[in-house]
């Protein structure tokens, strides 16, 4: 069954506090993109996979791939005004049918066993949703002020990739778009469809703020450790 994965990288350097987009940050030598990039494709070498990008960042990237010698094959397609039409136009690219990944572009620290079994159930069941449990309580904020505590078992983290069978999104993203989308998990339930949820890894964060860009180097550093480690 063909593999896709439409890598969605749109975002900005505003909540990092600088002018390079987060996902053209440098992580372990090398921006924060081509790290994702290549754990699908060190994953699946026959992934066919479909970046996103905003036009105003689609020269800067050409010349990160030059400068970086990064050569793992893929399209290019504009972003959109939002997620929801980003990652629409990103399945405008997609051929045939198979199995979509939809993943953020600062999301590098996805393992290969999530990439696995995300898209394995998602052959069996349509779709497949990693998420993580929540560590902290939980509460919720009612209207005036007022919270209560609900029940941290029930809480579950949503991650990427969220993977589908082509045709099941294709056809989801024909609805029209709604600010409730969040996620393309979201956008298949308004369509009337029921999504599976499976494991995620936990360390698969998305790196949005300073503290996150720390964590992931430190992650990524005991990675390289461990392959040093095996490697002896």
């Amino acid at each position: 069954m063909n593999k896709y994965a439409i890598i969605v990288a749109g975002g900005s350097g505003k909540r990092m506090g600088t002018t390079v987009p987060k996902q053209f940050l440098l992580l372990a030598g090398r921006p924060v993109l081509m790290h994702t990039m290549e754990a699908f494709y060190n994953y699946d070498k026959n992934i066919s996979i479909i970046l996103v990008l905003p036009a105003n960042q689609q020269e800067e990237w050409k010349k990160l791939c030059e400068k970086y010698d990064f050569a793992i094959p893929h399209k290019v397609t504009l972003g959109g005004e939002t997620r929801y039409h980003s990652v629409k136009n990103g399945l405008g690219m997609i051929e045939g049918d198979g199995l979509v990944a939809v993943h953020d572009g600062v999301r590098p620290l996805v393992q290969r066993d999530t990439l696995n079994r995300c898209y394995i159930e998602a052959s069996a069941y349509g779709s497949a949703i990693p998420i993580s449990d929540s560590k902290d309580s939980v509460r919720i904020v009612e209207k005036g002020g007022a919270s209560r505590a609900l029940d941290r078992s029930s809480i579950k983290l949503v991650q990427t990739p969220q993977v589908f069978r082509t045709k099941l999104l294709l056809e989801a993203y024909k609805c029209e778009f709604r600010s409730t989308f969040t996620d393309d998990a979201s956008v298949v339930e308004a369509a009337g469809h029921n999504v599976h949820l499976t494991n995620g890894n936990r360390e698969n964060i998305k790196i949005t703020t300073p503290d996150d860009l720390i964590y992931a180097e430190a992650l990524m550093q005991a990675r390289q450790g461990e392959r040093t480690s095996t490697e002896l």
